[in-house]
């Protein structure tokens, strides 16, 4: 990186330099990569298995279930409560959900780390809101009050009645005989369901860094997703009173990062922070909720709020902007990495040209702000990103600049080491320098993609024994996202060949919504089972790969992350309806209004159940 660009890219003014920085985005990225890729984290199992472990709920012993469901659900968060909900108010009474953990909530269930909220409005993220009767009391909701709000989503629909937790599903197989999926476990159920909707989502099973060293450290260790306050003291709110003479490490500064450090900052005796990217870091501007604005609300208020937020996110021309956030006034900024419409009076050169001095210029606001926030220039300039603003999540925090403002916490740039070097029994090595620490705490998310049908970690077998990854073997095969030519009766909730949207429990509510309708519409024909034709399957592959945005090279000029596959994805992969969720969404409602027949199976002459 040249003495003039460096000198050009720090400018503030409006007169910025996008050949300099340019230049600055890629000597940023090509100092994280790493040769290892994603393979430089290691699962949370075997010899690590501990950090997995549940430390909320206790494991209670049962017998192995046989019995028989008409609807069961795997997962029991957000996909698996809307799941659940739409079937019960469509008259489905026999409905299962089944889950790893001890409760509803699914990511929310995991994630209790203190000063946990969500990133999205309260109002459009927490669902069934009009349904429960519920305000959250926050417009960024705490994760505590959105894990009581799925116990009380569960205890709405009567879905506690015949849930099982702390139970993994580890096979799904069609018996052709039966018209129904035989559901094997970890706990030795063989239970048996007319259809089976898996939504296992990608955010439960904790991934940690694989730094060498780690399994000779004598210190304390945990991660995020299972915060040990019996160690820390207090609760999310903070309060980690056991932490007053202890010297801690964070590994990990992304979304969780952001929120829990600024806590543990407070009550630590002193805080290393071990960065390797930093996180974009807006305002978040939280709030209680105005008790007379929400007395205001009136019927359909959360629908029309939601529709609102997706479809100025989708790039959708609306009249005014409900939620006005962070979120709605960088929607165009949102395109590189989220579907929606874009301005098609323009050149493609034109377009990208406009699209990146905008860029340029919001990723330049938010490094002037960590200037502006942060007392020490060295620092400061460690915490600013050089990246595009998709290339991550964008993070959110109205405290988490300022902790490094605090004399006990030290901000350790990693950049140049491609991560922590390794650790000892004393502490972490950073290069040649150790930080003696008594905790580490990993905040380094969650493992993508190895949970659910397309890791192989559940496998699938429809008709004749096929197995859906030999079906998937060239990449999903599915109608809509939903379902594949060959296995009956079997529905997956997730952004795979559908819509996405930076709020995807909004996304999870509209799949609820067209399972529960096409789940009724087959109860009320008598048909056989819903099955997409090869023909419809065929036909939406082609519809998925003529629309997809190509955004291969936006991902491969990233700085190395969970989007780009940590520096490996060189490449675009379609995988979500281009035109957006919007689009997507009336795509949808029109399909329903036909016969369905491209999806429902007839009997067969003379047959019967």
């Amino acid at each position: 990186m040249t003495d003039a660009a460096n000198r050009d890219c720090a400018s503030s003014g409006p007169h910025l330099d996008p050949n300099a920085l340019r230049e600055k985005y890629r000597y940023e990225r090509d100092r994280r990569l790493r040769p290892d890729g994603k393979t430089q984290y290691r699962r949370a199992a075997g010899e690590f298995g501990y950090y997995a472990k549940d430390p909320y709920t206790p494991f209670t012993e049962r017998a192995p279930l046989t019995d028989r469901v008409d609807v069961l659900v795997v997962g029991g968060g957000f996909g698996g409560l809307l799941t659940g909900a739409r079937l019960r108010e469509s008259g489905v009474e026999s409905v299962r959900l089944i889950d790893e953990g001890g409760d509803f909530g699914g990511t929310w269930y995991w994630n209790r780390y203190p000063g946990i909220h969500c990133d999205i409005e309260s109002y459009v993220y927490m669902p069934l809101l009009e349904e429960v009767g519920y305000v959250p009391k926050w417009r960024y909701a705490p994760g505590d009050e959105i894990r009581r709000h799925c116990v009380a989503i569960a205890e709405h629909y009567g879905l506690y009645r015949d849930a099982v937790f702390h139970t993994r599903a580890t096979e799904l197989r069609w018996d052709d005989e039966e018209n129904e999926w035989l559901v094997s476990t970890d706990r030795g159920d063989e239970m048996r369901a007319r259809y089976v909707v898996v939504s296992s989502g990608t955010l439960s099973q904790p991934k940690l860094p694989g730094i060498p060293g780690i399994e000779n450290y004598r210190g304390h260790t945990f991660h995020t997703s299972r915060w040990d306050y019996g160690y820390t003291g207090g609760d999310a709110d903070g309060g980690l009173y056991r932490l007053a003479d202890k010297r801690v490490g964070i590994v990990g500064t992304g979304a969780t990062g952001l929120q829990a450090i600024p806590f543990v900052a407070r009550d630590a005796e002193h805080l290393y922070v071990f960065q390797r990217t930093p996180s974009s870091v807006d305002v978040r501007d939280n709030r209680p909720t105005d008790p007379e604005w929400a007395a205001s609300l009136r019927p359909g208020w959360q629908r029309e709020r939601m529709e609102n937020f997706l479809a100025i996110l989708a790039g959708e021309d609306v009249d005014v902007d409900l939620v006005g956030d962070r979120w709605t006034s960088t929607a165009r900024l949102q395109r590189k990495m989220i579907t929606g419409a874009v301005d098609t009076t323009l050149e493609p050169d034109e377009r990208e040209r406009l699209d990146e001095t905008a860029d340029f210029a919001k990723m330049n606001e938010i490094r002037a702000r960590v200037a502006e926030v942060v007392d020490d220039p060295q620092t400061a300039a460690a915490l600013q990103p050089w990246y595009r603003y998709m290339c991550k999540r964008p993070g959110f925090s109205d405290h988490y600049l300022q902790t490094f403002n605090r004399p006990n916490v030290t901000l350790v740039d990693t950049a140049d080491h491609g991560g922590v070097t390794r650790m000892t029994e004393r502490g972490v090595v950073v290069g040649d320098v150790e930080y003696e620490v008594d905790c580490v705490v990993f905040a380094t998310g969650f493992e993508t993609g190895v949970s659910g049908v397309r890791s192989g970690t559940l496998p699938v077998y429809g008709r004749g024994g096929r197995a859906l990854l030999d079906h998937w073997a060239a990449g999903p095969r599915t109608l809509h996202g939903f379902y594949s030519h060959g296995f009956p009766n079997l529905f997956h909730l997730a952004s795979m060949q559908n819509a996405n949207s930076v709020n995807f429990a909004h996304i999870l509510q509209e799949q609820a919504d067209h399972i529960a309708a096409v789940v009724a519409e087959a109860r009320k024909c008598g048909a056989e089972c819903v099955e997409p034709t090869a023909e419809a399957e065929d036909a939406w592959c082609d519809t998925i790969r003529d629309t997809a945005i190509d955004n291969g090279t936006f991902l491969a000029e990233c700085t190395p992350g969970y989007y780009n596959g940590e520096g490996t994805r060189r490449t675009a992969t379609p995988s979500s309806y281009g035109p957006g969720p919007i689009a997507f969404h009336r795509l949808l409602a029109q399909w329903r209004t036909g016969d369905m027949s491209d999806v429902l199976v007839a009997p067969a002459a003379g047959a019967g159940r």
